[in-house]
């Protein structure tokens, strides 16, 4: 009777340490899953704030040249936001034309290439007054079309390239992906307009390199050739 005992208690004891091993190994498991969502937490908010950053970064290079830019010159296919301050009415977003023209309410056609934002501003300024008191204006260049050189011949990416405003010789290969392998580089021919004519320039582009030579100022309009 006592063995019977002492074999019963026994299988009760295993059968309790059986049973806390499953309890804590359903805990464990539990848990585990809950940790790596907290660690990863982190990680994820990280990676939002750095993907909204690139966004913000994103917008800002691509983004607007406002009326305070005296550089930029507004030439045919440009896109412009013109943000008359309390006149919904006469507040629009619109193309520049082919003939270098916008048309607003009021106003009908303004010749708007050839002008900077600033002085497009006080040029509808001066003309919405006879509409509007003390017209407050804001002109920003949404989409600039209009601003683009043309490089052909042995670049990876030959085409029309657009730019923001004028930048070098280096700097446009760069955004033509680089040379070709058969490249001249010795003899590239920047074709420009000077005073309403065209002029062409023989460039040594090794020679800019080295330091030889300054480096090539583009102006938009123009046109590289690499033979």
């Amino acid at each position: 009777m006592k063995k019977k005992l002492i074999a019963f208690l026994s299988v009760v004891y295993l059968f309790c340490i059986v049973c806390a091993s499953i309890a804590y190994a359903q805990d464990a498991a539990t848990k585990k899953p809950i940790e790596k969502t907290q660690k990863s937490a982190p990680s994820y908010t990280s990676k939002k704030i750095t993907d909204n950053k690139q966004a913000e970064d994103n917008k800002k290079n691509i983004s607007n040249v406002v009326a305070g830019n005296d550089k930029y010159i507004i030439g045919a296919e440009d896109v412009l936001h013109i943000f008359v301050w309390k006149e919904e009415a006469l507040t629009k977003t619109v193309p520049v034309r082919i003939d270098g023209k916008i048309s607003l309410p009021l106003l009908d056609d303004i010749q708007a290439a050839g002008l900077t934002p600033l002085q497009l501003k006080e040029e509808l300024t001066t003309k919405l007054k006879g509409f509007v008191d003390n017209p407050t204006i804001t002109i920003t260049v949404v989409e600039a079309n209009s601003y683009r050189v043309f490089i052909s011949g042995e670049v990876k990416t030959p085409g029309i390239i657009r730019i923001r405003s004028e930048i070098t010789l280096v700097k446009l290969i760069i955004m033509a992906g680089g040379f070709t392998e058969w490249a001249n580089k010795r003899k590239i021919l920047v074709i420009t307009t000077e005073a309403g004519k065209e002029k062409r320039i023989t460039v040594n582009y090794n020679k800019i390199i080295d330091g030889d030579i300054p480096d090539i100022v583009i102006k938009h309009g123009d046109t590289v050739i690499i033979p």
